[in-house]
């Protein structure tokens, strides 16, 4: 017997898709469609709408790519977002008739991202029993990311704490900005001469959506005078917060400008939320993790968490 209605979402499901993610019980601001197609022309977009006797019961943010559904692959972490009615048996069901339906649309394999915990205002993981259990998911990749718990930090470890008192001797100081653009060209410079690579978001992209999420997409600057020496942009959900992106130039680098920020947001601005998350540090295009990366991260406190992704055939 067929207990779910799965419907393809649609431009004028957006305020119900949109509705459902702000009262979820493991949603951010990522899985808004205001957010979700700010890149809609790279992916062909798949996201799938669970009903239940009429009324909503989980969304699962996804795009097409060839036979393969993937949880969203524009976003960090994935997977289906369900609210607190949510049930175990009623999640197993879900992912069965999802591989019924995936069967019918062509679909062969599914790449399914979780929604890491610290993410989660209860309990959230029926999908990963569900996954096991109906779908024989298997681990395809996993990720490291570094995480710092708030209510029990860790003391920061010597080199940090002599990098912000340079910081704090040279008079840099940190504000909350606006100037974006100011950011940008010293990341990019960074990450051009350190990886050859650029920020997955343009300048404008990233403009787009901090005008979209001026809550949840903060940039902080550390500033001489009236040189950017390093920044940060922050992404704040209820949970979390998140450096997405950050970076100094090579006179930032020399006098801590990093790490005073860090001080500001992580002691202070953002001491009450339960978690700060440093993001995660692999090689590009590898499972390696970059080893002086997540030293600097353990440095701050930041101790280890996996993100990962499973994979199966429907």
């Amino acid at each position: 017997m067929t207990t779910f209605s799965i419907i393809r979402y649609a431009p004028a499901l957006a305020d119900e898709w949109n509705g459902f993610v702000a009262r979820s019980k493991n949603g951010t601001f990522l899985f808004d469609r205001r957010y979700m197609d700010y890149h809609s022309d790279r992916f062909e977009d798949y996201s799938l709408m669970f009903y239940r006797e009429g009324r909503l019961y989980a969304l699962l943010p996804a795009n097409r790519k060839g036979d393969t559904l993937q949880s969203h692959a524009g976003l960090t972490y994935g997977g289906l977002v369900m609210d607190e009615r949510t049930t175990a048996a009623a999640t197993v069901q879900l992912f069965s008739e999802l591989n019924d339906y995936l069967r019918a649309q062509g679909f062969r394999r599914v790449l399914y991202k979780c929604i890491p915990w610290i993410y989660q205002q209860l309990p959230a993981e029926e999908d990963l029993y569900a996954i096991a259990r109906t779908c024989n998911a298997r681990l395809q990749e996993r990720d490291l990311g570094t995480v710092i718990i708030q209510r029990n930090t860790l003391r920061w470890e010597r080199v940090r704490r002599r990098a912000l008192k340079r910081a704090q001797v040279a008079g840099i100081i940190v504000e909350r900005s606006h100037d974006m653009a100011g950011f940008w060209r010293v990341l990019c410079d960074n990450l051009a001469a350190k990886y050859d690579s650029k920020p997955v978001h343009t300048l404008q992209e990233i403009e787009l959506l901090a005008s979209r999420f001026p809550d949840n997409i903060v940039l902080y600057v550390a500033k001489k005078g009236d040189d950017i020496l390093a920044g940060m942009v922050l992404y704040v959900s209820s949970q979390v917060a998140r450096a997405q992106y950050s970076s100094a130039t090579p006179e930032g680098k020399q006098l801590g400008a990093i790490d005073i920020i860090y001080d500001r947001v992580i002691c202070h601005d953002y001491a009450h939320l339960p978690y700060f998350e440093f993001g995660t540090s692999a090689m590009a295009d590898s499972n390696a993790i970059n080893e002086s990366l997540v030293f600097q991260k353990e440095g701050f406190g930041g101790r280890g968490m996996c993100f990962d992704r499973y994979e199966w055939e429907v």
